[in-house]
């Protein structure tokens, strides 16, 4: 007895000593058998992520044949969120993600999946008739809902990986008065403001930001370039502003026509000279002037932007 417990110690005590860093989330709106074919068609049609309530991006999934894969039957994502890289929208503890999906025909029936599974900081190894299994994954698991028109799949999961801020303690925002909607508007014109040169107040926020490369941005003077070539940052004005509130202390700041809240001309990039310059610039925009602002309110009553 005392040497089978001692052998399932030594194969269980690599898993139980990892810890999460990471958890992965795939949706996939599909027709098709993924128990009987090799592949299975997208359904095609517009997809909503959101993370505690906030959305945290939207996606156009068009129709093609995507392969299934492996013994578990893993159908290629069309929607995939490692949550790792959310950054602040993610909190210390529980959170829930959400995926809305609109198909473009509402009327044809299809299957809805949701897939998850954690990502260990240590791979764990299993040798069984012959074979041998090395892996840094586990809590696989999956929802699949067969459904007409709008679909929504929801899951709570813990992220003790992520960072702990301030403000993701601050008291939800329920309401919102014409003054906090003003201060909202003024937080918008003060982020477009920001461009203008020197850039050091951009540089800041573009500082934050682990996926840009500030030595490198500025090195190529890609910001200065941007603004030589007459490319301008122009806010919308507060009848054009949406407010919404999220039941937590986040208020997402947004377009009422849907549009990007600080649009870019495209066109405009072509008179920056250079495909480095040009896709340096117009990564530094879009993480500085996002297509939506999450602003969050103190305790003090003051406003600011929370990424």
């Amino acid at each position: 007895m005392f040497k089978i417990l001692l052998a399932l110690i030594l194969i269980w005590s690599p898993v139980a000593m990892a810890d999460v860093i990471n958890m992965e989330f795939k949706f996939t709106p599909y027709v098709g058998d993924p128990q009987k074919s090799s592949q299975v068609d997208t359904v095609p049609g517009n997809a909503k992520v959101f993370i505690n309530n906030v959305l945290l991006a939207e996606q156009v999934v068009r129709e093609e044949k995507v392969p299934v894969l492996f013994e578990e039957r893993d159908i290629s994502a069309a929607v995939w969120v490692p949550v790792h890289s959310l950054g602040a929208v993610l909190r210390k503890g529980k959170n829930t993600i959400r995926f809305e999906f609109v198909p473009a025909n509402a009327t044809k029936a299809y299957n809805a999946r949701l897939a998850w599974l954690s990502v260990m900081d240590k791979s764990t190894e299993k040798s069984e008739g012959g074979r041998y299994e090395a892996t840094n994954q586990s809590g696989a698991g999956q929802e699949d809902k067969k459904v007409e028109g709008k679909v929504v799949l929801q899951r709570e999961f813990v992220a003790d990986f992520a960072t702990d801020l301030p403000w993701h303690h601050y008291p939800p925002v329920t309401t919102l008065s014409d003054e906090d909607k003003k201060s909202l508007a003024l937080l918008v014109k003060k982020r477009s403001d920001l461009f203008k040169p020197n850039f050091a107040e951009l540089y800041l926020i573009l500082g934050k930001n682990p996926n840009m490369n500030l030595a490198e941005l500025k090195k190529l003077k890609c910001l200065d370039k941007a603004y030589a070539a007459g490319i301008r940052i122009i806010p919308p004005s507060q009848n054009q502003l949406n407010f919404a509130t999220t039941g937590n202390p986040e208020v997402v700041v947004s377009r009422v026509d849907a549009a990007p809240l600080f649009p870019l001309v495209e066109k405009s990039f072509a008179r920056i000279k250079g495909e480095d310059i040009q896709m340096c610039a117009g990564m530094a925009l879009s993480v500085a002037f996002p297509p939506r602002l999450t602003c969050v309110r103190s305790p003090s009553g003051d406003w600011q932007v929370a990424y």
